[in-house]
């Protein structure tokens, strides 16, 4: 079990008693160094395997951990996501704790979303829709409740969607439908198991004596909701191992925060401490540059960050190219990737990383045209595909009944056997030309060869009907095989995955970071996000930026920031030196001791205060104003009714409330600061993204005393 692992990776697979915190750069083998934990434990007969619980944050990840597992012979271990566990867990007790059957689950909720804005006669927008769903998940996993949520989102820093009264309306209409509805959304199931292990402490301790010994996977991407969960299935134990990085910190817009991490040996003065630094996935060249974006951090992760280590042989050095438009740089990108796979690197080995999924249509053309096959992560469920499910079928009946299919007598290994039965459903050993339908149809299929081939040489002698188990529990856990094909993914749906070759593109000023980000923290998780996307990188990384949106516009973009100091001609570094120090193990002293008094606390957020008397500020519309409602206003009357006229314009036009334009608030807050650019209107709140796009222009000319503004020639 301990072959093959690194003095640090090794010291995770021993420490197998009392709390551990393993510090994992990327690339680094942390899931190598936790599995090969857990079975070293169960082949030592320290661990029994049914009392282990390791928990994770996406159904892949679980899925690949339950299948190293296995491999290491320590099948049995639980490896589940946060919402997969406690499900498990509230089916099982809730006749006991409840009475009757659980309430239905519920997939999508931004349906049930619009039938609350429906019945509160609120007008939602696709996009607003989408962003109050967003909220209200955001409202569950910090356990805000919607009397609550306007002060809550005040003291996060949130840039509501919608007015944060509105958003508590909807809020509470959204849960008085699932109530009237008997239906649960994936948070409730956290809500429901926290709420059955508080309120009944022999539930708690029969989950107790079932699991014994935690491992948490991400843990920098834990909500507080799923800590108290976690503390819960503790209970005065501390037979816990955590893993995480708070320089991959990204998702704090769902509740995650690193503080969970970052306190663990507060919490836990007697903890082990492990960094692991050495990267075995990047070459030097990509390392460096991980690391120089993190050197110019700022911030609590970035106190603590690790300094990785390449453990790989040098490679070329990252590209940098900048383009006239955004179609030029998708198609630079496509031609590029065409003489890589002419040159023969596979398909699935590339992948193109962007800051939002409305850019990925401009490359999907551009492959398209390349003749490149690809595959946009985050679309459609692998195993719902209509080709996937047919084959599945095909390789069930080919399981029960194969003594009577001819297309198996002259086949006996299961690689033949499979791709036997799906040259029935169109797989074929080599691939139709061009892409399309077709095309895709193939590529699904070979997945399920290539995922064949991986099954057969990882267990020896697997049948048929292993493979069809097999596939059942991806299905149910959709842990999709690789599709040869170009990857296609924001960048935050590529946080785990890796590829030879990487282009981040849309790399500028105003996509990273994006024009919503304002405060410093935001900033910083931008800035994090990127360095996620570099280290995606095994050997080759492109990085580019368009300086127009479209050909003959105005050539106004710029790098991102980010790159300062780091491209070529862009000026000197000015980074420091990691705090988090090398690679190593750090051994608790006990309570009290030397280690928990290193431990820097939490720095509070600074309050806003009144920019008029100075008082500390928590209204939602105060906060917008950055003043006190009856402090002075030295807002431009002129400006603010001319504002409110072009609004009434534009919410006739669209046939909604005026205040899904602006809402008065914001209206007053533009007036009083009346903005010359776009930076400026930008840090008003109220004025995200979306409506910077649309109202920007007319706003900002307003402001400027032009007339006529917002008027067709019609008008």
């Amino acid at each position: 079990m301990l072959d093959g692992l690194d003095p640090e990776q090794r010291e995770v697979a021993t420490a197998l008693r009392g709390p551990v915190c393993v510090l994992a750069g990327a690339g680094t083998g942390k899931t190598r160094a936790i599995t090969h934990r857990i079975a070293y434990g169960v082949r030592a007969g320290i661990l029994q395997p049914s009392s282990v619980l390791a928990v994770t944050f996406t159904n892949r990840a679980a899925g690949e951990m339950r299948g190293r597992l296995r491999q290491l012979g320590a099948a049995g271990v639980q490896a589940r996501t946060f919402h997969s566990a406690a499900l498990r867990q509230l089916q099982y007790f809730w006749p006991k704790a409840i009475g009757g059957s659980l309430p239905r689950l519920v997939d999508r909720k931004i349906q049930l979303v619009a039938d609350a804005a429906a019945a509160c006669r609120i007008r939602l927008e696709r996009g607003e829709l989408r962003d109050v769903t967003a909220e209200i998940e955001w409202s569950k996993v910090t356990q805000t409740v919607p009397a609550d949520y306007a002060l809550a989102a005040a003291k996060a820093g949130r840039e509501a969607p919608r007015d944060p009264a509105e958003i508590a309306q909807l809020y509470a209409a959204y849960e008085d439908l699932k109530r009237g509805r008997s239906v649960i959304d994936f948070e409730d199931v956290l809500l429901l198991t926290v709420a059955v292990l508080q309120d009944r402490h022999d539930v708690a301790e029969q989950v107790r004596a079932q699991y014994q010994h935690f491992v948490v996977d991400e843990y920098q991407d834990v909500s507080p909701l799923q800590q108290r969960l976690l503390e819960l299935w503790l209970g005065d134990r501390d037979d816990l191992c955590v893993v995480g990085d708070a320089s991959q910190t990204i998702y704090s817009f769902t509740g995650a925060t690193p503080d969970h991490l970052l306190d663990f040996r507060s919490r836990h003065p007697g903890a082990t401490v492990v960094k692991l630094v050495r990267d075995y996935r990047s070459t030097p060249q990509v390392v460096h540059l991980a690391n120089g974006l993190l050197s110019q951090a700022s911030g609590r992760a970035a106190d603590h960050r690790l300094e990785l280590v390449s453990q790989r042989p040098a490679g070329p050095e990252p590209v940098y190219t900048e383009y006239a438009d955004e179609p030029a740089e998708a198609e630079g990108a496509a031609r590029r990737i065409r003489e890589l796979v002419d040159a023969g690197v596979p398909a699935a080995e590339i992948a193109v990383l962007f800051r939002t999924n409305s850019q990925s249509e401009t490359y999907e053309q551009a492959l398209a045209d390349a003749g490149v096959p690809y595959q946009l992560r985050g679309a459609e469920r692998f195993f719902d595909r209509p080709e996937v499910r047919k084959a599945v079928s095909s390789l069930r009946a080919a399981a029960r009944f194969g003594g009577n299919d001819s297309l198996l007598d002259d086949v006996v290994d299961l690689p033949s056997q499979v791709r036997a039965v799906l040259s029935g459903e169109g797989w074929t050993t080599q691939p139709p030309a061009g892409s399309g339908a077709v095309r895709e149809r193939w590529e699904s299929l070979a997945a399920l060869v290539g995922l064949a081939q991986d099954f057969a040489a990882a267990a020896a002698g697997a049948t048929l009907s292993d493979l069809v188990t097999e596939l059942d529990e991806r299905a149910g856990a959709q842990h999709a095989p690789t599709v040869q094909g170009v990857t296609l993914a924001s960048l935050h749906s590529a946080k785990g995955l890796e590829w030879d070759v990487v282009f981040l593109v849309g790399v500028a000023e105003g996509m990273m970071p994006i024009t919503y980000a304002k405060t410093d923290e935001q900033i910083e998780e931008e800035r994090r996000l990127l360095y996620v996307g570099v280290t995606r990188a095994r050997e080759r990384l492109h990085l580019s930026w368009a300086l127009a949106r479209s050909p003959g516009g105005r050539a106004s973009r710029r790098p991102s920031r980010f790159l300062k100091g780091l491209r070529p001609g862009s000026g000197a570094a000015t980074g420091r030196t990691a705090a988090g120090g090398p690679g190593g193990v750090e051994r608790g002293v006990g309570s009290g001791g030397a280690v928990a008094a290193a431990v820097p606390r939490r720095t509070q957020r600074t309050p806003a205060r009144c920019r008029v008397c100075g008082r500390t500020l928590t209204d939602a519309g105060e906060l917008k104003l950055m003043r006190c409602e009856d402090c002075p206003s030295d807002m431009d009357e002129g400006v603010y009714e001319r504002l409110r006229e072009w609004r009434a314009l534009q919410a006739e036009r669209s046939g909604q409330p005026a205040f899904c334009v602006f809402t008065d608030k914001t209206l007053m807050a533009i007036a009083e600061s009346v903005p010359e650019g776009e930076r400026e209107l930008a840090r008003i709140p109220g004025v995200g993204a979306r409506k910077l796009n649309r109202y920007g222009a007319d706003v900002l000319a307003i402001c400027a005393g032009q007339d006529g503004v917002g008027l067709d020639d019609d008008d």
